[in-house]
């Protein structure tokens, strides 16, 4: 697939297959079956393929998106199959963190490893960059069903801005991912996370700031997609993020390997000492394993670690970014004017046959069938029985139960019929 494919049929049905790959891996991970759409993609060798249609939508949002909002003849009928392939990097990294919890995944990423470590790199480098100038998004992105014809370009690269904070996250999973399994990584693997990138340093920035939570005192923190209130006795409670950034932390300081690598120098020392300061006794109690690193660092704050070991060895280098960019220099604009003309401002008829099949790839009657637990009420918890014939995505036991739960549902009802409506 190339940039300028993008938004193409052919890229529309590849689009199509991911984003069921992406549900069904989530629901076999969720209700712990077994896990045949990692097995696949491990089996096949397709997690480097996964890799490089992530990067690629990557570079497209980068080079070609602004230059089509810029562009003031476009005025398309409808803006959804832009949100679609703005969205696409989101589904990819959300597959890419079910499936590279596993140890047998990291290795059948084979070199595509270099790739991803390099694209973690820079999405938690943005993260660290955003909290340190205060620049977390203040609100909550717009999911596929809000997502109306009415949008506008601008609104477009809003909601382009709010998803890279979430993918930025979800590349936080995968990083830890990595990590948990680096004994059985290559040595460039190794060497372009301590070296290179300094990821050790860039994860204390993390810990400092805390891009996922706001408020004085975190009255909100950032959780499955959603910016969330936090009572008062939860505050000190350690998020799924900060779990993260701590585990990520212990495998890239702590690991014999990575102790060998790493250059302990002052820099990185005081850097790294930085975190005593957040290693309190209620945060080791939610993970014990940070006791080796409050030794460890207590330890280096008294003595000089011996200096990095220097072999000679060739390293290899990521290759689908700077490929991708090399092969498109010096046309980003062309490709821009291509996709306005041919992809993003499609027939009445292609509009209602996207819908069709979109409609048919986000079916709620199979993915229900899929769920091995019964749909729950939306007012009392039971068993649903029917749900709403309006929107479809709410159940219920009764309909005292539904009569109830009305004035709460009503708002988020008449967004989905409507979204609905207008595809």
């Amino acid at each position: 697939m190339s940039l300028r494919d993008i938004g193409s049929p052919k890229w529309f049905r590849q689009h199509e297959f991911i984003e069921k790959l992406n549900m069904q891996a989530i629901l076999n991970a969720q209700s712990s079956q077994s896990e045949f759409v990692k097995d696949l993609f491990v089996s096949l060798g397709k997690i480097p393929t996964l890799v490089h249609a992530m990067i690629l939508t990557e570079v497209w949002k980068h080079k070609v998106f602004p230059i089509i909002c810029k562009l003031k003849d476009f005025n398309p009928k409808s803006t959804f199959l832009l949100y679609m392939v703005i969205h696409h990097e989101a589904t990819i990294i959300n597959l890419l963190e079910t499936i590279m919890y596993h140890k047998e995944s990291c290795e059948a990423a084979d070199d595509a490893v270099i790739d991803l470590v390099d694209y973690c790199h820079r999405k938690l480098t943005l993260l660290a960059g955003q909290s340190l100038c205060r620049e977390v998004p203040a609100e909550d992105r717009i999911t596929h069903v809000q997502q109306t014809d009415g949008t506008s370009k601008q609104d477009l690269q809003r909601q382009s801005d709010l998803l890279e904070f979430e993918i930025s996250v979800k590349a936080l999973s995968v990083l830890c991912y990595i990590t948990d399994h680096i004994e059985s990584l290559s040595f460039s693997v190794l060497s372009r996370m301590l070296s290179t990138h300094n990821l050790p340093c860039v994860l204390v920035q993390l810990v400092e700031n805390c891009p996922w939570n706001r408020g004085f005192g975190y009255k909100e923190k950032y959780t499955e997609g959603k910016w969330r209130p936090v009572l008062p006795e939860d505050q000190l409670k350690l998020s799924k993020h900060d779990g993260q950034v701590w585990i990520a932390l212990l495998n890239l300081v702590l690991k014999p390997d990575c102790q060998r690598k790493y250059d302990f120098n002052n820099f990185n020392i005081n850097q790294l000492l930085k975190l005593r300061g957040f290693l309190t006794d209620t945060v080791i109690d939610q993970l014990p394993n940070l006791v080796d690193l409050k030794n460890f660092l207590s330890h280096l704050a008294l003595s000089d670690p011996a200096p990095p070991k220097k072999d000679l060895i060739l390293e290899q280098l990521p290759e689908i970014w700077n490929y991708i960019v090399t092969e498109n220099s010096n046309k980003w604009k062309a490709i821009a004017k291509h996709q306005v003309t041919h992809v993003f401002n499609p027939s009445e008829n292609e509009l209602r046959e996207q819908a069709t099949r979109l409609a048919n790839t986000y079916n709620l009657d199979l993915m229900e069938n899929l769920i091995p637990d019964k749909p729950k009420c939306g007012a009392c918890g039971r068993q649903g029985a029917k749900r709403c014939s309006r929107c479809q995505g709410e159940w219920y036991c009764n309909r005292e139960c539904q009569v109830k739960h009305w004035p709460k549902h009503k708002p988020v009802c008449q967004l989905m019929t409507e979204a609905t409506q207008k595809l």
